[in-house]
């Protein structure tokens, strides 16, 4: 496994990272076309960023997503979310991440991956990660090897990005570590 490059740090979004969020999203916008929805000019504006915030916030206190910045030498370059947390038999969530096109080529995703990966089947206990990457996007999929996911699957039309409906490749990792302690 991939060890994470100094300076690399997840920590759970604030509603004060709006300005910033909005700043990277706007920015971005043509990067981010590689694997999510198109963005409203609502969306990416600091209100719009201080509606998503809080809703990933009101989500984290119902135990169903884990909304989070990344950080990379003090400096927020991305978002990475775990959603849709499951409990009871299926104990799983779905990621998602994105890191600024400046960013990238520097390891940093692998890094905030690899650490929500230990996030995820530590303390927060889950057997299995979902994650599905725009067919084409292959900078991602390298992220989600390096971590140990696996392709199981492909979903065609699965998701509308850029203004059209994308085939995504599915990918899964799960807690090897998993038995009676994670029951």
């Amino acid at each position: 496994m991939p060890t994470t490059p100094p300076g690399v740090l997840l920590r759970v979004v604030s509603p004060r990272d709006a300005p910033a969020l909005s700043r990277l999203q706007i920015r971005n916008r043509e990067h981010l076309l590689s694997g999510a929805p198109l963005r409203t000019e609502q969306w990416m504006s600091v209100q719009g960023q201080r509606e998503v915030i809080a809703q990933g916030l009101a989500e984290l206190r119902a135990d169903r997503q884990v909304p989070l910045v990344i950080e990379a030498d003090g400096e927020l370059v991305g978002r990475l979310t775990l959603s849709g947390v499951t409990r009871g038999a299926l104990q799983s969530a779905a990621l998602g991440y994105w890191v600024s096109e400046h960013a990238t080529g520097r390891g940093i995703a692998t890094a905030a991956v690899r650490r929500i990966v230990d996030i995820a089947f530590g303390p927060l206990r889950l057997h299995r990660l979902q994650a599905e990457v725009l067919v084409g996007n292959d900078a991602s999929v390298r992220v989600l090897e390096k971590n140990g996911f696996v392709q199981f699957g492909l979903a065609p039309q699965y998701l509308e990005v850029g203004g059209s409906w994308g085939d995504f490749r599915m990918f899964q990792l799960i807690n090897g570590a998993w038995g009676a302690e994670g029951a």
